[in-house]
């Protein structure tokens, strides 16, 4: 019957701990995706007014041709050699100064009369392009704007058209060609994934390399015919992105699915996965623009809190159990209390109605009784005894790590105090004077140690200035003297002191670069009786080149293809997520360098770090 209640209790604290755990899961993934469509919302604002407004710089472009004397003679007079080389050298000159891709002037049949590259081989002068789409708007509507690829060049951009008209008829079109592509890289940059998607549901432009030119919905074969008449998108395949709805959140919220297909694509963030896709219409074109926000770190929150609710009703039913045992226990101890009393009055009364020898008898037995309760005692506080070693046990082992660094300083400090205080007695002031020095001396090195750990953790403004790499390289060593001194590490280290390299950097997030290049290669050494570790820095080329390498087995032809993707590692479970160096080859990109891993001839693994070198001041 008991075994019967406790599995009967048993089952009821799993399946309330299971319900805590899938109820704090649901809430917190809820509060998670509201807070990331807030946050999806303010990009989708940010997003689209830097398209607008990059945009918006070229619009009225195409338009300020009609004002051009010398423009609108050639569409009258499209045989005059003389008018052709003018507007050829006015729009090769405009070209350059507006830092658009091209700009080209048409007749009303769509030929190409001049063109802002006309000097190239390739040049659009001569070509009939009455079939493109913003030809025939601006003809029919007095504008148009086309996203394509060219037909010439194979060069994607934006097209921006203005119908040029005379006193009383149209005479032709001018066409502006935008690039988009800085406005691609300024993305690049982002927290999360955006693309920019046009009326024919195709990806054309993207902060992720490998989305672009992609379908966001499948294309018939009329569709594709008609895309082949217009060249469009001059016969990409158009492949289909893989996006999956799973579930609608309201009007342009929705989380999606996209599969992993092909080749990975290298990026700083996940590209395939869970998203929570949010879009909106550009104002005044036909495109969608659409932010995905990555749900890993939601559902990573939710499942923390999660198992923290799981792990707080396992503990309250713990605890509500421990509470009905001792209640059991204290009602069994009563009723032995009460049985005992029965027993005492009992063994009394036939004390009183027997003779003398019954007494010893009684009195036996009361002692028996006696040493009973003693040893219940004395057990109760063995334990408790043992319950409060356990808690010293604990205390002592969170104290290791910082008594392990502040140990030394800490009793050289109370020694040198002893002799000051001896050698005053003395009248020996010099040298107590300089034992106070080497106090102070301590004290500033055990400031140097917490200091530099504060500054490590310090948030990084993220803006690039001039660092002194040789001063950037002792911090890093500094962080890791500790693990250097316990590992015996032999460090050598080259790097000109009369003329100091300098790059363009963020000091505090190349510190972190430096510790995580530093600490693999102490990883990759660990074991060995004399591991070595050289640092080299030196200019080269226009940039500043630093190399790490440690004396270790070196990189297998299995891990070098796979050394900068994210959540890639050798380390066993538990002792590294992979992100080390992906994070790394970011954070050099974010600079303008690069950061290389290869194998030395001579054994060993090194890694090159390459920085743009700081201007001279």
């Amino acid at each position: 019957m008991i075994r019967s209640r406790s599995l009967v209790l048993l089952l009821f604290c799993l399946v309330l701990v299971g319900l805590s755990g899938y109820g704090a899961y649901r809430v917190a993934q809820r509060l998670g995706v509201a807070e990331l469509q807030a946050t999806g919302l303010h990009r989708l604002d940010l997003y689209a007014a830097s398209l607008e407004r990059e945009i918006s710089k070229y619009a009225f472009l195409p338009g300020t041709l009609n004002l051009q004397q010398s423009v609108l003679d050639l569409l009258v007079r499209p045989s005059d050699g003389a008018a052709v080389e003018r507007v050829n050298a006015y729009l090769e000159q405009l070209n350059e100064r507006a830092g658009t891709l091209s700009i080209f002037v048409m007749d009303t049949r769509g030929k190409v009369l001049a063109a802002s590259n006309w000097r190239r081989p390739d040049s659009f002068v001569g070509e009939d392009l009455s079939f493109r789409p913003y030809f025939r708007d601006a003809m029919t509507a007095n504008s148009g704007r086309f996203f394509g690829i060219g037909t010439t060049r194979g060069e994607p951009g934006y097209y921006l058209a203005a119908m040029l008209t005379g006193e009383h008829e149209a005479l032709g079109v001018a066409v502006v060609k935008v690039s988009l592509e800085q406005l691609e890289k300024s993305w690049s940059t982002v927290e999360a994934p955006v693309l920019v998607a046009d009326e024919n549901g195709v990806v054309i432009l993207s902060a992720v390399a490998g989305w672009k030119f992609t379908t966001l919905r499948p294309l018939d074969d009329k569709t594709r015919a008609a895309f082949d008449h217009t060249q469009q998108y001059n016969r990409r395949a158009l492949q289909p992105l893989g996006v999956r709805d799973i579930e609608d959140y309201g009007p342009g919220t929705r989380l999606v699915r996209i599969a992993a297909e092909g080749p990975a694509t290298v990026s700083v963030y996940p590209v395939s996965g869970r998203f929570l896709a949010q879009a909106r219409a550009l104002p005044g074109t036909p495109w969608t623009l659409t932010v995905m926000s990555q749900l890993e770190q939601v559902d990573s929150l939710a499942q923390s809190r999660a198992a923290l609710a799981a792990i707080a009703t396992a503990c309250l039913c713990m605890l509500g159990v421990i509470v009905a045992d001792r209640r059991r226990h204290l009602r069994h101890r009563l009723a032995a209390r009460e049985a005992l009393q029965k027993a005492h009055d009992e063994l009394e009364r036939k004390v009183e109605e027997r003779t003398v020898d019954l007494s010893a008898t009684n009195q036996k037995l009361q002692a028996e009784v006696a040493e009973r309760i003693r040893a219940e005692r004395t057990l109760r506080a063995a334990q408790d005894e043992l319950v409060q070693a356990g808690k010293l046990a604990v205390i002592g082992q969170l104290s290791t790590g910082i008594a392990h660094e502040l140990n030394q300083p800490l009793a050289a400090l109370r020694t040198l105090s002893t002799n000051a205080g001896r050698f005053l007695e003395r009248g020996d002031a010099a040298t107590a004077r300089a034992n106070l020095d080497r106090i102070a001396d301590l004290a500033d090195r055990m400031g140097r140690i917490t200091g530099q750990l504060r500054n490590f953790a310090r948030r990084s403004s993220g803006l690039s200035e001039p660092v002194r790499l040789c001063h950037a390289i002792d911090n890093a060593l500094g962080l890791l003297e500790a693990r250097l001194r316990r590992s015996a590490v032999e460090v050598e280290w080259h790097c000109p002191t009369d003329d100091e390299p300098v790059a363009m950097c963020d000091a505090n997030r190349l510190e972190q670069v430096l510790v995580n290049l530093i600490g693999n290669a102490l990883d990759a050494m660990a074991g060995q009786d004399r591991p070595r570790l050289e640092l080299r820095c030196e200019r080269a080329d226009g940039v500043v080149r630093l190399q790490v390498r440690d004396h270790g087995p070196g990189l297998s032809d299995e891990v070098q293809p796979h050394l900068f993707e994210p959540f890639f590692t050798t380390k066993p479970a538990g002792e590294g997520l992979g992100l080390g160096l992906a994070i790394s080859a970011g954070i050099v990109r974010d600079f303008g360098g690069s950061l290389q891993g290869a194998n030395q001839p001579d054994g060993g693994a090194v890694f090159t770090l390459e920085l743009p070198l700081a201007p001279a001041p």
